[in-house]
């Protein structure tokens, strides 16, 4: 006699397991800019006490001041410094969004800003595309749909 096969699992546990771990990998990358922000930080300093010090400058001959490549450089500083916060708060925002299944075609675009930072954005953006793609996902996100999870 033939055994009637295993019934299929819920092809939602899946889908909310794989945005549970995309959710804390997506905070994981925004803690990993606070980290680059503290060493924009220390490289800031320490490229301010180098321009800062007249010892250092006193024997150069061509080129311009030293007080304005480090003019040019601070605002260099700023963009940077920016630029990895809003990446940091964006990923900060989408793993919220992840696990509350809301604001797909945001999460779709923090994916692609991820696809950036190589290697470890990278991996996440794709990871993400590929998981946010699929169609009982893109079901999921949709107002009023329950999770299998609620449902056990």
């Amino acid at each position: 006699m033939n055994a009637p096969p295993p019934p299929l699992p819920d092809p939602r546990v899946k889908d909310d397991e794989h945005l549970r771990l995309l959710a804390i990998f997506h905070w994981v990358l925004a803690g990993l800019s606070l980290l680059g922000m503290g060493f924009l930080g220390l490289h800031y300093g320490i490229m301010r006490m180098v321009f800062g010090s007249p010892e250092i400058w006193k024997n150069a001959k061509d080129g311009p001041p030293p007080e304005v490549i480090w003019d040019v450089m601070q605002w260099f500083y700023l963009g940077i410094g920016v630029l990895i916060l809003l990446v940091g708060f964006a990923n900060l925002a989408a793993g919220f969004s992840l696990r509350r299944k809301k604001h797909h075609v945001f999460c779709l675009v923090v994916a692609g800003l991820n696809c950036l930072q190589f290697p470890f954005g990278t991996a996440l953006g794709v990871f993400t595309f590929i998981v946010l793609l699929r169609d009982s996902v893109r079901a999921a996100f949709k107002p009023g749909q329950e999770s299998a999870a609620a449902e056990l």
